[in-house]
C-alpha cells in the first residue's frame, strides 16, 4: 500500500449553525431540542449526524451521491468494494450473517467507517479460521463526539393545526406544542479519524477512499436532508487537521479549544436569529490556528470550502 492510500490520523471540529430548527429531538422530552440540564447548552448527538451521512450514501439516485461518486471514481473502482448501508431499515440479519467477513466488509460502507458489532454473529461460522473467530469489529475509524452549543439555547414551542379532519365531524386537528425549535445556536461537534481501527485482519477494513467520501459528504449533511422541523441547519465550518505521525502530533483538546467560536458579550445569553453570526460570536478563521499548533499539523483545512 502506497502512502497516498494510507489513512492519516486526523482531528476535526464541526461548527454547526442552527436557525429556527430542531437539530436533534429528545424522545424523552416529547422531541424537545436536546439540552443539558445543568447549563441549558444544546446537544446534537454524533449518532444523529452519522444518520444524515448514511442517508446521503443510501440514496443512490440523489444528486449528492451521483456527484461525489463520479468525482471519486467510486463506480469504477476494483476489488469488489460497495457502498451499501448496514444501518438501514429493512435489513435482514439472517441474510447478513451468511456473508463471509471479507464480503461483509466490502459491502457496507458505514460498517467500514463507523464500525459495528454485527460481525460477532460470525462466531459460529465453522468455516472461519480460529484467529478470525477471536477478533470482531467493535469500533470505527471515524468517531463523532457529542456536539454542544457554545451558549445556552432558547426553545420555542408552537401548536400546529391541520385543516383536514382527524376525528369524527371535526374539521381541524391540532398538535399542542408539537413544533419545538431552537431560535438560534452554534454547536461544536469534535470528530476524529483513528487509522488503527482500519487494520485489515482485526479492524473494519476501512480504506482511504472511504474516508475521502465521508469528508466530501460533511458539507451536504444538513442542506440535503432537510425536514419540516429542521429547515435551516448548516455546517458553517468543518475544521480538519491531519497529524504528522500515526501516534498523534498535537493535543486534540488544544486544537478544539483554538477553533471553537466564543460568544460575544454575556456568554450565558442565548443568541438570536435576526442578527448575523459574526455579530454574536467570535468565529475563528483558517488563519487563526495558533502557531504552536500550525507547526504540528501535516495539513489543515476547512472541509466546507468546496472551491478548492
Amino acid at each position: 500500500m502506497s502512502d497516498n492510500e494510507k489513512i492519516v490520523r486526523a482531528t476535526g471540529l464541526l461548527v454547526i449553525e442552527v436557525r429556527n430548527s430542531n437539530p436533534n429531538g429528545d424522545p424523552d422530552r416529547e422531541s424537545d431540542p436536546r439540552t443539558r440540564n445543568h447549563d441549558r447548552r444544546g446537544i446534537v448527538t454524533g449518532v444523529s449526524f452519522k444518520r444524515k451521512l448514511r442517508d446521503l450514501v443510501d440514496k443512490k439516485d440523489g444528486d449528492v451521491w451521483k456527484n461525489l461518486s463520479e468525482k471519486l471514481n467510486l463506480a469504477e473502482e476494483s476489488g469488489g468494494y460497495q457502498y451499501e448501508i448496514l444501518e438501514t431499515r429493512g435489513r435482514k440479519r439472517e441474510e447478513i450473517i451468511k456473508l463471509k467477513r471479507e464480503e461483509f466488509q466490502k459491502r457496507y460502507w458505514d460498517a467500514r467507517v463507523f464500525g459495528n458489532t454485527f460481525l460477532e454473529s460470525f462466531k459460529d461460522d465453522k468455516e472461519s479460521k480460529k484467529e478470525d473467530k477471536e477478533h470482531f469489529i467493535r469500533t470505527g475509524v471515524v468517531q463523532f463526539a457529542l456536539g454542544l452549543s457554545v451558549a445556552p439555547i432558547r426553545i420555542e414551542r408552537i401548536t400546529n393545526t391541520n385543516k383536514a379532519g382527524v376525528e369524527g365531524d371535526k374539521d381541524r386537528g391540532m398538535a399542542p406544542l408539537g413544533y419545538r425549535i431552537v431560535e438560534h445556536a452554534v454547536y461544536c461537534m469534535p470528530f476524529s479519524v483513528n487509522q488503527t481501527a482500519s487494520l485489515e485482519k482485526h479492524g473494519t477494513g476501512c480504506r482511504k477512499k472511504d474516508i475521502d467520501l465521508l469528508l466530501k459528504l460533511i458539507p451536504y449533511a444538513y442542506p440535503h436532508t432537510r425536514s419540516h422541523i429542521r429547515p435551516f441547519v448548516e455546517v458553517r465550518h468543518a475544521w480538519y487537521a491531519e497529524h504528522l505521525d500515526a501516534l498523534g502530533s498535537f493535543s486534540e483538546f488544544a486544537f478544539i479549544e483554538a477553533m471553537t467560536p466564543k460568544r460575544k458579550g454575556n456568554s450565558e445569553n442565548p443568541s438570536v436569529a435576526n442578527i448575523s453570526l459574526e455579530d454574536q460570536y467570535e468565529v475563528p478563521k483558517e488563519k487563526d490556528i495558533p502557531d504552536n499548533l500550525k507547526k504540528k499539523v501535516k495539513s489543515f483545512s476547512d472541509l466546507c470550502d468546496t472551491t478548492g
